[in-house]
């Protein structure tokens, strides 16, 4: 309900304005009423109307007079004047005050029934438009975190536009002055293949959000500024120095502080490890995209300066900026590895490894692209020299075997990672290439079999576990059980279980359920199956026939 005030000297015309109009009909209260634009103003101090219904002349504050405070006080307020006294000179008063309409004496009903409708009009309009901004400025104020960030990364991107920076920084709220002095620190997460293998979507990202939280409560403490996600597992810190410290030494300290609290913090509470770049300073939010160029370069070093580090760019300045680079690994290097491949000789290989991964580390230039290049042109010569040898290749897929190894390749993050994965690949290979040429396939062959005649009875006996025993990969031994007998080492395994279950079913004595432990089976309904699989009758049949 809009409220009304009703002021004019004349009680008649009070009580008629007041019992002659349906105002609840248009939504319309009357609050109160006045004698004179004195009394109106004391009423209005205590209630705000949504609108006035007022005489022009009044013995002590005349209507024109009162619509002007009125209108001072409350803009909002919709003033109709109603008078008997067809005056011009108080028209344009009264237009001048802005107000709604001027009806004169005697009130005719209708026409202030139609004047009534479109101030009502007026007053819904206006409340709609109130509650849409209200509206706005709720999802505004919600919306605010991710218009900072939004704002925050165009500033390390390069894509804010200077002009009007300022306004719209003080508009969100982040205190980036433009003559401050600036760091930008690259969080970048550790092993991310195994950090994201073991967690479920919403486990990561309340594993990203802790991140988050940590490195801006950091920040807080010891400099100020900004922490912000801009892609799964990498974090951007964006760092100012207090005016007083910008210059000094307690700054450099700061960040240092900040960055070791940060990575102990997580390595402490998430069990995760971070590799930190660290910018040069900078001197304005302008050049924040330069900065994060720096920080990120920083941070992607670690594939030769090892994970779980703080790197600044000072660090980066090593001797081969100035001396022009190294040069490259050449054919031959690589090459080297296939007569020590074919050679079956362990520490050959080793030593060739040596050296193609000491010229990677000093060709910091090239990156970790090169060096995943370099291990896959040297895991392409390695698969084909098996193939030729017909020697059984790692991986699932004997047609596609080097498939696994490469999604292995780049899933690592550090020079001593790719190392580490094709130093087992390479002597895998040899150990392969040496069985093959010594004769010793069949003797593998043989222990697998004298395992699973010893070991049957034990229900969790794997290929693993065999592949252990014989110091082989899982995988090795199943292509070479596989293609020295035609048989895997699960059917063979399955094979041994049925006929020893057939000779207990022989013996009356021996329970169906106890048989089936006895073999190595818990599940007698699997057994049961595996058995006529393996026969083409059930154990029971079986038993009685044979019995």
């Amino acid at each position: 309900m809009y409220k009304l005030l009703i002021v004019d000297d004349e009680p008649t015309v009070r009580a008629g304005l007041r019992a002659y109009i349906d105002w609840s009909s248009f939504g319309i209260e009357v609050m109160d009423e006045a004698d004179d634009g004195d009394a109106a103003l004391e009423i209005v101090g205590r209630e705000t109307p949504d609108l006035v219904l007022t005489d022009v002349r009044m013995p002590n504050l005349d209507g024109i007079a009162l619509s002007r405070e009125i209108s001072a006080r409350h803009p909002g307020t919709k003033i109709v004047f109603v008078s008997g006294h067809d005056d011009a000179d108080y028209l344009k008063s009264a237009l001048k005050v802005s107000a709604v309409d001027y009806i004169f004496k005697p009130v005719n009903l209708e026409e202030l029934s139609a004047v009534i409708r479109r101030v009502v009009a007026e007053l819904d309009a206006e409340r709609a438009e109130r509650r849409r901004k209200e509206e706005l400025e709720v999802k505004l104020k919600e919306g605010m975190p991710l218009l900072r960030e939004k704002l925050l990364l165009s500033l390390v991107e390069g894509g804010a536009p200077k002009q009007g920076l300022g306004e719209r920084l003080d508009f969100l709220g982040l205190r980036l002055p433009a003559d401050a002095p600036y760091w930008v620190a690259v969080l970048s997460v550790d092993d991310m293949a195994g950090v994201l293998a073991s967690r479920t979507e919403t486990d990561r990202q309340l594993l990203w959000y802790a991140v988050l939280n940590i490195a801006q409560e950091l920040i807080d403490r010891h400099l100020a500024g900004y922490a912000f996600e801009r892609r799964a597992g990498e974090f951007v810190g964006i760092l100012r120095a207090e005016p007083a410290d910008e210059y000094a030494s307690d700054a450099a300290e700061a960040l240092f502080a900040f960055a070791g609290d940060v990575r102990g913090n997580l390595e402490r509470w998430l069990k995760i490890g971070v590799t930190i770049g660290i910018s040069e300073r900078v001197t304005s939010p302008y050049a924040l995209a330069q900065a994060y160029g720096q920080a990120r370069e920083a941070a992607d070093h670690k594939w030769y300066l090892g994970k779980n580090r703080i790197i600044t760019m000072d660090s980066l300045r090593g001797p081969e900026t100035e001396a022009g680079g190294y040069e490259r690994s050449g054919p031959a290097d690589r090459e080297g590895l296939i007569p020590a491949l074919k050679a079956a000789d362990p520490d050959k290989l080793r030593a060739g490894l040596d050296r193609i991964f000491a010229d990677l580390a000093r060709r910091r230039r090239d990156g970790l692209k090169y060096g995943r290049n370099v291990c896959l042109q040297i895991a392409l010569a390695v698969d084909q020299l098996l193939l030729e040898l017909n020697v059984p290749a790692g991986g699932s897929d004997a047609d596609a075997p080097a498939s696994g190894l490469w999604e292995a390749l780049f899933e690592q993050e550090t020079l001593g990672d790719l190392r580490r994965l094709l130093e087992s690949r390479l002597l895998d290979a040899c150990g392969r290439i040496r069985e093959k040429r010594t004769g010793k396939t069949a003797n593998v062959v043989e222990r697998v079999r004298a395992i699973i005649d010893r070991g049957y009875a034990n229900g969790g006996l794997t290929v693993a576990e065999i592949g252990r025993e014989v110091y082989l990969t899982p995988t090795y031994v199943s292509l070479l059980f596989k293609q020295e007998t035609g048989q895997t080492v699960n059917e063979y395994l399955t094979q041994v279980r049925v006929e020893k279950a057939k000779e207990l079913l022989r013996d009356p004595q021996y329970k169906f359920y106890d048989i089936c432990h006895a073999i190595g089976y818990t599940d007698p309904s699997y057994f049961t199956k595996l058995f006529k699989k393996a026969t083409g009758v059930t154990p029971s049949a079986y038993r009685e026939t044979h019995a």
